[in-house]
């Protein structure tokens, strides 16, 4: 299996980021909770000992934007996995069986759609209260229809395979259909959404985080670093710079992860193509 170009980049991006998230402790130069500079009120600029600044509270910006990586990959990795089942089964069950259940799953779909989800997900953490937990799962609970809709797609063009067919008419029980047949081969799909649905759950927590109902502080977090250094936009740019280019590098590392291993699979599949 070769990688090309764009998918080797993302993974190694990606490889960087869950790298800097495990060993964060050992990376950062300093506890990202603490005051390590006397800048209270007034932000340190880039320099030797704090190559990425100081913030309002004589915090080093660089160490809360390794430890502010954990929980971006922790809520996007998560929400992701939440999403992921919830749009598989309902994709499977619409794709599946077809008839009222699948117009109940989609008419269901199809008003989710209609809500936006940062709403949404900010009405919902508002209820819940903010917390790890709670965020991973209202972001889950409002990214599935993405892959509701594409799974249900895959599903339906594979239930009128002829192996399909064929283990149906030997009296194969739907869910034994399901299992062995229609969902290893939407895998790959899965795969791809998963991954490309995970840069949406990065922006969409960094997008709670900026409107204070992120991760609770003295958690770093990247999105609530934006929030905290809007007063300072004119005077300290870079509070907010640094922690606005992690979140790019994050949601980029896994677009050009998910559209690179969408571009070698097209190739794989043209005829004469190798991989």
């Amino acid at each position: 299996m070769r990688l090309n170009l764009m998918e080797a980049a993302g993974l190694l991006m990606v490889v960087s980021l869950v790298l800097a998230a495990l060993f964060a402790p050992l990376i950062a130069p300093h506890d990202p909770v603490r005051a390590v500079a006397p800048t209270f009120g007034n932000p340190g600029p880039p320099s030797a000992a704090f190559p990425l600044g100081t913030d309002q509270l004589g915090r080093d910006v660089l160490s809360r934007i390794i430890f502010g990586a954990r929980v971006s990959l922790a809520v996007g990795v998560a929400a992701m996995v939440v999403t992921v089942a919830i749009g598989v089964t309902i994709g499977l069950l619409a794709g599946f069986f077809g008839g009222s259940i699948d117009f109940v799953l989609m008419r269901f779909t199809d008003v989710m759609l209609t809500l936006p989800a940062l709403l949404l997900a900010m009405a919902l953490v508002a209820v819940l209260r903010p917390s790890l937990l709670n965020i991973l799962i209202v972001i889950g609970l409002v990214s599935w229809t993405g892959v509701a809709r594409v799974v249900r797609a895959e599903t339906l063009s594979l239930a009128q395979r002829d192996f399909v067919v064929a283990a149906r008419t030997l009296g194969a029980p739907s869910g034994r259909l399901i299992v062995r047949h229609i969902l290893p081969n939407v895998l790959p799909t899965i795969v791809v959404m998963g991954v490309l649905g995970t840069s949406g759950t990065l922006l969409l927590d960094a997008g709670l985080s900026f409107l204070g109902l992120g991760v609770p502080p003295p958690t770093p977090s990247w999105g609530r670093m934006v929030e905290e250094a809007t007063t300072y936009f004119r005077t300290a740019p870079w509070l907010a710079l640094f922690p606005g280019l992690a979140i790019f590098y994050a949601v980029l590392a896994f677009n050009l992860l998910g559209y690179g291993y969408l571009r070698r699979r097209g190739r794989s599949r043209a005829p004469g193509a190798t991989i």
